[in-house]
């Protein structure tokens, strides 16, 4: 269909990722989705199929969200897919249990928490642009409040490595990309918003230590279906569209942690982005 919506969900194989996906489909949309398992991506495609409207269209691609080469591959399936593109969701990410090293000489969280983010909408750009009117969402988290800047001598934090604070660290960088995004494309149609899910039950903490998964266990937990209401608001309400560079959670507006806010850093993390991806593809 011509005039058929447009998104990409990552991460959409499980938990909020996959609860969008399906909203979206249910809406008749055209989703295209990723997930990293292949098996749990077949699953979800399958299920969110066999829910969506007459005539949508639901597509998977596999990617592992660590590795940029995989994102880069990614994005080049996408523009394959769709000549534009009206709604990308980064929803991929999560915990890890200790430091993991990719191949491409990374840390795990930063990598996928932030840089597979940054590298998947700017190499969509242009299919964001030819929309007219296209949104970009970051899924945050309220643990950026608890990181108080960006590492900027070590952004992996090799040298100080811990699991909460690289989580923390990441999240924050999914607002300040957010704004910096925000300040850079707006006059090209692009409205980017970012966003906190609060606690839901899914399988976030599969991957983390065991002082992460205790602690999940000890909260009360909603469906991923709230946040997920949430990202579509985001994705389609009018009100939604002003004012961009903002802050929600519960279909609410909130402010983020000051450190959020600091417009110099965004702009700097964006560079340091761009460098640590240049090296990464010599």
């Amino acid at each position: 269909m011509q005039n058929q919506k447009i998104a990409v969900v990552t991460g959409a194989s499980a938990g909020i990722g996959k609860s969008t996906a399906r909203m979206l489909a249910q809406a008749g949309w055209h989703v295209i989705g990723t997930g990293r398992d292949p098996a749990r991506s077949t699953a979800a495609e399958q299920e969110i199929r066999a829910t969506a409207a007459p005539g949508a269209k639901v597509q998977f691609l596999r990617g592992d969200f660590t590795e940029m080469h995989d994102v880069r591959r990614v994005a080049a399936e996408i523009r394959a897919l769709t000549p534009r593109l009206d709604v990308l969701i980064n929803n991929a990410g999560g915990v890890r249990d200790q430091l993991y090293i990719t191949s491409e000489n990374l840390e795990a969280t930063f990598a996928a928490n932030h840089l597979a983010p940054f590298l998947l909408t700017t190499e969509l750009l242009q299919l964001l642009k030819a929309a007219g009117a296209a949104r970009v969402i970051a899924v945050s988290s309220s643990g950026h409040e608890v990181c108080p800047g960006m590492n900027w001598d070590d952004l992996n934090m090799l040298a100080n490595f811990t699991t909460g604070g690289a989580y923390c660290q990441a999240k924050l960088a999914n607002i300040l990309f957010t704004r910096e995004l925000a300040r850079r494309h707006t006059t090209d149609g692009i409205i980017a918003q970012a966003m906190h899910p609060g606690r839901i039950r899914s399988n976030f903490a599969s991957h983390g230590d065991q002082a992460m998964k205790t602690y999940m266990d000890s909260l009360a937990m909603t469906s991923p279906d709230e946040p997920a209401r949430t990202l579509v608001w985001l994705a389609t309400a009018p009100e939604t569209s002003e004012n961009p560079g903002r802050y929600f959670h519960d279909m609410q507006e909130v402010a983020p942690a000051p450190q959020a806010l600091d417009a110099a850093a965004a702009q700097r993390l964006w560079e340091a982005s761009e460098g640590i991806l240049s090296s990464t593809f010599l």
